[in-house]
């Protein structure tokens, strides 16, 4: 004789990895994302250093803590009902506000710089976001109302204010308080307090300053290293201060040393994590990895570097890179 069972019997089991839903798969202090420790780059300065690979979150990046957040904030403040989300991106956050926006029964609109890789974009169409194209930085230092970010915001304001609902990622706490709450505890958890070394990306700087302030307030003696690229540089997510307005949401007192990374350093480093670490990881990743043969930790240090999301939304890029690399010589 067959028992019937109510549909769903089967609830989210995290020891048997078995869930509901994919928001269950978010990274918490009990599911964070991995550390992962780097062998064989960098082996000569005998440093403890850990990549935390965000790209294992559900939507592939870091970005995936900070959409859950600035959602949440919306609807605890009661400014999410029956809207729409806008959102300006370089692609991560988009990203993971279209998946959460569909799971929530709404949709996203991004606008986005033409810059960024065709993957990302295909991506968005693919989770049913609309895709506006800019053809300036997100907010330009030299004339802010050109950009992403101001293309978004008149958006917001157009038909009264009562289409969209704007998650402005660049001024809101939300996005800092999604790292102090998560990504720091994870670090100081599964370094079981020994980190030294916070090394995060500028781009938000929603990281940079939620985690590190967690950290140091755990350990005022660990030091965080921002990553800039140069002027003119094409490294996805990242901001040069030089070129682009600094986020609302940023706080320097947090931040004890910043390292300026070129584009050359930065994909020569990601290569050569590819190839020797076996991490399919960003040129970000690079960047960062590169900053920490710069930055003057000590042997032995333990340091835990971000590394923001996976390379493969950067094809394109990699493409170019490698020109002729690899191919069959005839």
């Amino acid at each position: 004789m067959t028992t019937t069972r109510p549909r769903g019997w089967l609830r989210t089991d995290r020891s048997l990895r078995r869930f509901d839903d994919v928001r269950d798969l978010l990274p918490d202090i009990d599911n964070p994302s991995p550390i992962v420790r780097l062998t064989r780059v960098l082996s000569d300065l005998d440093l403890g250093l850990f990549l935390k690979l965000e790209w294992m979150n559900p939507f592939g990046s870091l970005k995936d803590r900070t959409a859950a957040y600035l959602i949440d904030g919306l609807r605890d403040r009661g400014e999410l009902d029956g809207k729409e989300l806008i959102e300006a991106s370089s692609g991560n956050t988009a990203i993971a506000l279209a998946a959460l926006a569909s799971l929530a029964g709404t949709r996203l609109t991004t606008t986005i710089p033409d810059g960024v890789p065709e993957e990302k974009k295909i991506i968005l169409r693919m989770l049913g976001a609309e895709v506006w194209e800019t053809p300036d930085d997100l907010c330009p230092a030299d004339n802010p109302k050109d950009g992403a970010i101001a293309l978004a915001r008149a958006l917001a304001a157009s038909e009264g204010g009562l289409r969209f609902a704007a998650t402005e990622q660049y001024e809101n706490q939300d996005n800092v308080r999604a790292h102090y709450q998560t990504t720091g505890p994870e670090i100081w958890r599964q370094t079981e307090g020994e980190v030294r070394w916070f090394v995060a990306a500028y781009g938000t700087t929603g990281t940079i300053v939620g985690a590190g302030r967690f950290l140091k307030d755990m350990n005022p003696s660990i030091t965080v290293v921002g990553v800039e690229p140069e002027p003119g540089h094409r490294l996805p997510g990242m901001k040069s201060f030089k070129e682009a307005r600094v986020p609302g949401i940023h706080d320097p007192d947090v931040i004890d040393q910043t390292i300026v990374v070129s584009d050359e350093s930065a994909y020569r480093v990601t290569k050569d994590i590819w190839r020797r670490e076996a991490l399919m990881v960003g040129p970000s990743t690079g960047a960062v990895v590169h900053a920490v043969s710069e930055m003057g930790a000590a042997p032995g240090d333990v340091i835990v570097a971000m590394s923001a999301d996976s390379g493969v939304k950067y094809t394109s890029y990699f493409e170019d890179i490698l020109g002729e690399e690899g191919k069959p010589q005839i």
